[in-house]
């Protein structure tokens, strides 16, 4: 198994905890809003084996709350259930980030008890997943089946959304609320857009959201879901 990065200490991506991320290359949607472009486009920025993360990891494993395997999209990649072992090995929990396409990999940790947080990225309502963002006709299905295995899972996990016009607008942020109601944690991120996949794709207009319009899309998902924040 080769990393295609390590960010080696985060205060935001594991709630509650002081992690480190490692990133595994390769997606399988095309997102143009994406913010790890060569990750997506299966680059390598760096090259980091197992091995060598284990080596980092292990003489700070009292140092770090926790381990996040992030992408990319984590599910592809045949070793993924081995990195969750060693980490867990270790001693540390192991928080997943995926974009949710690949429910029956997600079923299998969480059968083998190798995740303790899940992050799952709902990019617009389950309907236009596909032609919008990949070819698979029935992928939205898919990650609709990945959010009702998550929310019965028992695990600790949140549901995310980048605001970012045209996949995002009131009624869909309602749409997508719906589709994960009784959720514990609902995450509207704000638009961020230094790096894109397809900056061309949006053209001259700003297609993000401004602080107040944000609050609008949260008070909308507010009453679906138990806990609903915006993160800058």
């Amino acid at each position: 198994m080769i990393f295609a990065g390590l960010q080696k200490t985060s205060l935001i991506d594991y709630p509650g905890k002081v992690s480190c991320v490692v990133f595994i290359t390769g997606c399988n949607l095309a997102c143009p809003f994406c913010h790890n472009p060569e990750l997506a486009l299966g680059r390598y920025p760096q090259r980091i084996s197992l091995d060598q993360f284990l080596q980092y990891l292990a003489p700070r494993r009292h140092l770090l709350d926790g381990v996040v395997v992030s992408g990319g999209e984590p599910t592809l990649a045949s070793g993924l259930e081995e990195i969750c072992r060693a980490v867990r090995d270790v001693g540390l929990p192991v928080k997943l980030d995926t974009n949710g396409t690949r429910p029956e990999v997600l079923a299998r940790l969480i059968r083998d008890e190798l995740l303790d947080y899940i992050a799952l990225d709902v990019k617009t309502t389950l309907e236009r997943y596909a032609p919008d963002l990949a070819n698979n006709a029935g992928i939205g299905l898919r990650v609709g089946e990945s959010i009702q295995l998550i929310m019965q899972s028992g695990l600790a996990y949140e549901f995310r959304t980048t605001c970012v016009r045209p996949f995002v607008d009131d009624e869909i942020i309602a749409a997508i609320a719906r589709a994960i109601q009784g959720a514990r944690r609902y995450i509207l991120q704000a638009f961020r857009p230094a790096v894109l996949l397809k900056p061309a794709f949006f053209g001259q207009d700003p297609p993000g959201f401004s602080p107040q319009a944000m609050e609008r899309l949260r008070l909308t998902a507010a009453p679906w879901v138990a806990d609903c924040l915006v993160r800058g």
